[in-house]
């Protein structure tokens, strides 16, 4: 019996029942990898099946392996199923992953006529689309889906009746979404005249919403343009559209307000070619509908025109934004020229005050480095003076040693320990104070009178230190 034919009921499934599958999230292009091990009375030798579960709890079989060590994979490549006896455990790749591989699957293996389920998840393949405001969206949903449904959940079940492009044609901007069955009973969305608000999740569901099928991740994005005038000046301004979808719709020029509410400043009207262009105060718009472009001119603006303008498509339901145009008015080219000039005086003034400060301060470092080196020479000079003076008396104290002048009476000392220290000698000059004192004079022998009266002669000599480097 084949597995692709087998109602799986909840008696066949010891251990299972009541848990929830697991959930994983991929996106469309990725790869996922699950292991399902097997219990001990599985043998190799067993069928090991991959299947994606599908309404009243009937399996359809993806891919299988017969026995360990095997290998299987898909006619395209994308799905691989391997049995590894060693690990007991039956690993699944798929890679590639598409939007509909959506599902919930689960790896089994037959026993005793029953065919346990070993590991059941739930996958979601999302797809990101990425689309620009009043373009158009087409999706087609997975075999057996039956809801088109936006988080909320707010769901969209398929229009009965409707099985041709032609039959789903809008009669309003605001009829913006289509669900209906294709000639193959695949469910077929369209989204028209997309606006930003529409950016959001979406899915492809069966049950009314309760079971996702495909998901889809839409992000709308909005064309904009940023111009910049100066007061009583013109300016023209173009936005595009798509001829075949928007040629005959009216357009119009709006600007924002408060309350996000935009003011319509002039229409276009589809009546006759000589009636797409129109004016109003200072505004005028025109649709060439040969080219697919809308044409605004504003003349004469003003600062206060300053603001975000929108061409928008425009019919009984409302607008619905086209391009956004922020327009940012300057004053005049004099007034701008004058402002330039003044502040450019403003400018030299300031760099010439800083000049002044910056040379202030260098004259004031030099001066002080002039102080400092002045001070320094004169501390020098001082101090070489001082040692010149005490050489000088030295050498005087040296010339006067061992010769005593009349009337002065001597002494000489020396160091403590008689070798190392100079040698000195005290001298005090007294005038005698008559003529019969005795006079002591140190004089050469040779020098001696020829006819002494009263003369008394001594001869006194002096052990000189040597004098050291200190002197």
């Amino acid at each position: 019996m084949e597995l692709r034919a087998l109602f799986l009921l909840p008696l066949c499934f010891p251990g299972v029942q009541g848990q929830a599958p697991e959930a994983y999230r991929r996106r469309e292009g990725n790869t996922l990898f699950i292991q399902c091990p097997y219990a001990a009375w599985t043998t190799g030798q067993q069928e090991k099946y991959w299947c994606l579960l599908q309404g009243n709890e009937r399996c359809h079989e993806v891919l299988r392996v017969y026995s360990y060590r095997d290998t299987r994979q898909s006619q395209d490549g994308r799905i691989k199923i391997k049995d590894n006896e060693a690990n007991r455990t039956v690993s699944v790749t798929m890679s590639g992953l598409k939007a509909e591989d959506s599902g919930t699957y689960f790896c089994a293996a037959p026993y005793s006529y029953s065919y346990p389920w070993l590991r059941m998840i739930s996958l979601i393949v999302f797809r990101e689309l990425l689309q620009w405001e009043l373009d158009t969206l087409t999706v087609q949903c997975p075999v057996w889906s039956n809801a088109w449904c936006q988080a909320g959940p707010k769901c969209t079940p398929p229009r009965m009746g409707q099985t041709s492009p032609a039959q789903s044609e809008m009669k309003s901007l605001q009829d913006r979404v289509s669900v209906l069955y294709n000639a193959q009973r695949a469910l077929v969305v369209t989204m028209k005249n997309l606006q930003i608000q529409d950016s959001g999740a979406y899915w492809c569901a069966l049950d009314s919403g309760h079971t996702r099928k495909m998901e889809v991740k839409l992000s709308v994005f909005k064309r904009t343009q940023k111009l910049t005038a100066e007061k009583s000046a013109n300016i023209t301004v173009k936005c595009h559209y798509k001829i075949a979808d928007y040629s005959t719709v009216s357009k119009a020029w709006c600007k924002r307000e408060e309350g996000k509410t935009c003011k319509v400043l002039v229409t276009t009207t589809s009546e006759s070619p000589a009636a797409n262009s129109t004016a109003q105060e200072r505004v005028r718009i025109q649709d060439d509908t040969q080219q697919g472009i809308v044409t605004v001119t504003m003349e004469q603006l003003q600062v206060q025109d300053s603001g975000v303008y929108w061409c928008a498509l425009l019919d009984g339901s409302g607008l619905l934004r086209m391009e956004e145009i922020t327009l940012n008015i300057s004053k005049a080219l004099r007034q701008g020229r004058g402002s330039y000039s003044e502040n450019q005086s403003q400018e030299t003034l300031g760099d010439s005050e800083n000049t002044f400060l910056i040379l202030s301060v260098v004259l004031l470092i030099l001066l002080l480095l002039a102080l400092l080196s002045c001070t320094a020479l004169a501390v020098r000079h001082y101090r070489l003076l001082l040692r010149t003076g005490n050489r000088e008396t030295e050498d005087t104290s040296d010339r006067a040693e061992g010769t005593a002048q009349p009337g002065s009476s001597g002494r000489r000392e020396s160091s403590q320990d008689g070798s190392k220290g100079p040698a000195y000698i005290n001298l005090d000059v007294q005038s005698p104070s008559s003529p019969e004192d005795p006079l002591y004079c140190n004089v050469e022998l040779s020098q001696a009178p020829r006819n002494p009266q009263h003369v008394e002669y001594a001869i006194i000599a002096f052990n000189q230190a040597p004098r050291t480097s200190k002197e």
